[in-house]
């Protein structure tokens, strides 16, 4: 239990083109170095691009990637009478946006292209079809939480 009391949560500000809360939040998991305006540019390129390369509304197809990315459950450590159990757990809906945003943003980062943009746009048609490396981090964490169902009566 927390000695401190617990930290405010921030109010985000919707984004200025799409004025949505998850585009601002994915562009802030995006920032590097303070610089909000290029990472606005890099997100803004990225959707420009899916719109030229597909035929769908691109706002639609990013939450749609965001949503293919988020897992259901994952994996949490518990310490029962000196023995460690990964004990499978429910993710929380903000948790779920959490990772899957961070995980799009790391499988990004990772891949090879030219700018962020275009490995941006690459992987978030990637998690749009149902590929790539964010849905192979939530297939892999699903796979773990599987494998380790026999300790979810460790659960509280």
């Amino acid at each position: 239990m927390a000695r401190r009391r617990e930290a405010q949560k921030r109010k985000i500000t919707p984004d200025p083109k799409y004025n949505d809360l998850l585009v601002a939040r994915f562009i802030n998991c995006i920032l590097n170095k303070g610089k909000k305006g290029l990472a606005e540019t890099i997100f803004y390129k990225a959707l420009d691009n899916i719109e030229a390369k597909g035929k769908e509304e691109p706002l639609r197809v990013f939450r749609k990637a965001i949503e293919n990315a988020a897992p259901m459950l994952e994996v949490r450590s518990r310490r029962v009478g000196g023995a460690t159990y990964q004990v499978p757990v429910e993710v929380r809906e903000s948790r779920r946006l959490a990772l899957s945003i961070r995980w799009v943003i790391q499988n990004a980062r990772s891949r090879s292209g030219r700018t962020m943009a275009e490995k941006l746009t690459g992987e978030i048609m990637d998690a749009f079809n149902n590929a790539g490396g964010a849905i192979k981090k939530k297939e892999e964490v699903h796979r773990m939480a599987e494998a380790n169902k026999a300790f979810a009566h460790y659960r509280w």
